[in-house]
């Protein structure tokens, strides 16, 4: 299955408080430090969202994108029981060229966190088990949804493994719409503040 069936990669400079709502839906409580909607699921509402490297409190959290909806987080959880963790983790030790992939994946999450905040005590630090092992595949899966094909190849074999969690429909409903505005308009996405 392509990226393009999962939904796609999102720029952004707001975070529409409709968004938050649906992620705080999602999630079941209130979301912190999104920075940006970082993936729109096929029907819509965020899947991914990018964090801020430090909480409001302080601490250092190395989580860069996050995978907020419940369908896809499940499928994801059905994927690492499987065993699937294990079998790419014995497949980086295998295959020189995933391997290879997977520390390119790695500097390229150090280097997108990097571009929203230096936190020296989690640098070096980036996520999912990278880059010498599988220890997470929500982080894989949310980065390679954010990054879009080819940047987390890990993450892409995880991917196309999952059955499409959003053919059912949204996994939580949309706020209504404000007067003068439809709830179908599309929903402005990017850093909360």
């Amino acid at each position: 299955m392509s990226h393009a069936a999962h939904g796609s990669p999102t720029p952004a400079t707001l975070v529409d408080p409709a968004d938050l709502e649906v992620v705080a839906n999602q999630l079941s409580r209130s979301p912190r430090a999104v920075r940006a909607i970082a993936h729109r699921c096929p029907c819509g509402n965020p899947d991914v969202v990018m964090t801020a490297p430090r909480l409001s409190d302080g601490t250092p959290f190395p989580t860069l994108y996050y995978l907020t909806c419940p369908r896809a987080a499940a499928a994801v959880s059905t994927l690492e029981s499987s065993g699937l963790m294990r079998d790419l983790t014995q497949r980086l030790d295998d295959d020189p060229d995933l391997a290879h992939a997977y520390r390119d994946a790695h500097h390229a999450y150090l280097s997108a966190r990097r571009g929203v905040a230096e936190v020296p005590e989690i640098a070096g630090v980036s996520a999912g088990g990278m880059p010498t092992r599988v220890k997470c595949l929500h982080v894989l899966v949310a980065h390679s949804l954010a990054a879009g094909p080819g940047v987390n190849a890990v993450g892409d074999i995880a991917l196309s493994q999952l059955d499409p969690w959003w053919r059912a429909g949204p996994c939580v409903p949309r706020p209504s719409a404000p007067p003068g505005k439809s709830a179908a308009d599309p929903p402005a996405v990017g850093p909360a503040g």
